[in-house]
C-alpha cells in the first residue's frame, strides 16, 4: 500500500530550505546551514510566493521565477526616508556610526516586531546630521528567483 504524500496547503506549518535572489544574487539562502520553519498564512512569506509553494509534496524541490514586482510589489520611493541623528540617538545607541550599505532594525510602533531599513546616504550639513533610509524591501521592483526544497509539513 503506497501513503499519499502530503501536500502543502494554506495554514500549513514547514520546514524547508529556501533561496531568493534577485538580480544582484542571493538575499537570502539557508541551504548551506539551518532549514527554516514557517507557517502559511501569517505573513513570513509574501502572497505570491506562498501561492507557488501551495500543493508542492513533502520531500520536493523546485525553482520557480517571479516577475519583477510580483514577489516584494514596486519600489515605492516614499520608502526612503532621510532621519535625523537625533531621532536615531533618541531610539538606540548614541554613538551608533552608520554606513551606506548598512541595515538596521526599528521597532514597529506597537513594539510588538521589527523592520528593517538600509542606509542609503549620510548628511551632515547647516539641516543637521542624517541618514537616508531605503524601507523598501531589497527586492522590492526586481524581478525574484525562489529556489525551495520541502523538508516536513504539518
Amino acid at each position: 500500500m503506497t501513503s499519499t504524500p502530503l501536500l502543502v496547503q494554506p495554514g500549513s506549518f514547514l520546514t524547508l530550505h529556501y533561496r531568493m535572489a534577485g538580480s544582484a544574487g542571493d538575499v537570502i539562502n539557508t541551504f548551506g546551514g539551518k532549514p527554516a520553519t514557517l507557517t502559511l498564512n501569517t505573513g513570513e512569506l509574501s502572497p505570491a510566493v506562498e501561492a507557488h509553494l501551495i500543493g508542492l509534496a513533502e520531500g520536493s524541490r523546485t525553482t520557480f521565477e517571479l516577475a519583477a514586482g510580483e514577489a516584494f510589489g514596486d519600489r515605492n520611493p516614499d520608502m526612503l526616508q532621510w532621519l535625523a541623528r537625533k531621532v536615531l540617538t533618541d531610539m538606540g545607541d548614541a554613538t551608533e556610526q552608520y554606513q551606506v550599505g548598512d541595515v538596521v532594525q526599528f521597532p514597529t510602533p506597537d513594539a510588538k516586531g521589527q523592520f528593517a531599513g538600509s542606509v542609503q546616504q549620510l548628511r551632515s550639513d547647516e539641516k543637521g546630521d542624517a541618514v537616508l533610509f531605503d524601507f523598501n524591501h531589497p527586492l522590492a521592483g526586481q524581478p525574484v528567483t525562489f529556489e525551495v526544497q520541502v523538508i516536513g509539513i504539518l
